[in-house]
């Protein structure tokens, strides 16, 4: 199989994500909600707290853009910014009570899309399914992490190598 083929796994994995987002996107839009402003509600629910920092590096974008962002937000009585005990030049970002509200809202969205986008599987393949694809996000995880890329690279080497026999 070519890496221009449909059924290439990489490519399958993108179109898997960006559909999911897509349909996330459309069904949250009856909550007022851009993809931004949802992508931010989820990780400050999941890390409450976080420096704008840390929520750029989460959001994968640049500290300026993220602070527009969250300047927004905070206009919209969505984001606080609470100071830091330890570092005064430090702004922690907490969700406002209708942000977790408006969460609450847009979790029940997203599990059933999740719930639509994976019922042509059976119980038991969706078990397995989501099973595999933590053991892969872990590697990833520990692949992210790692300072030494030939440790990182030789594992994907060989399982290529592996399967190719």
């Amino acid at each position: 199989m070519s890496p221009d083929d449909d059924g290439y796994i990489g490519y399958v994995l993108s179109d898997v994500a960006r559909l999911i987002r897509t349909v996330f996107d459309r069904r949250v839009r009856s909550l007022g909600l851009t993809r931004a402003q949802w992508l931010v509600l989820s990780r400050l629910y999941r890390r409450p707290g976080a420096s704008q920092t840390e929520l750029a590096d989460m959001l994968e974008v640049d500290r300026a853009s993220a602070g527009r962002m969250i300047d927004r937000m905070e206009k919209g009585h969505w984001v606080e910014r609470r100071g830091d005990a330890g570092d005064r030049r430090v702004k922690r970002l907490y969700l406002t009570p209708e942000a977790r509200r408006v969460h609450a809202r847009m979790w029940a969205i997203a599990e059933r899309t999740v719930d639509d986008a994976l019922s042509p599987l059976s119980p038991l393949e969706r078990a397995r399914f989501t099973g595999l694809a933590a053991r892969v996000k872990e590697r990833l995880q520990f692949m992210a992490g790692a300072d030494d890329r030939e440790t990182t690279d030789a594992p994907i080497v060989r399982a290529r190598s592996a399967a190719a026999s």
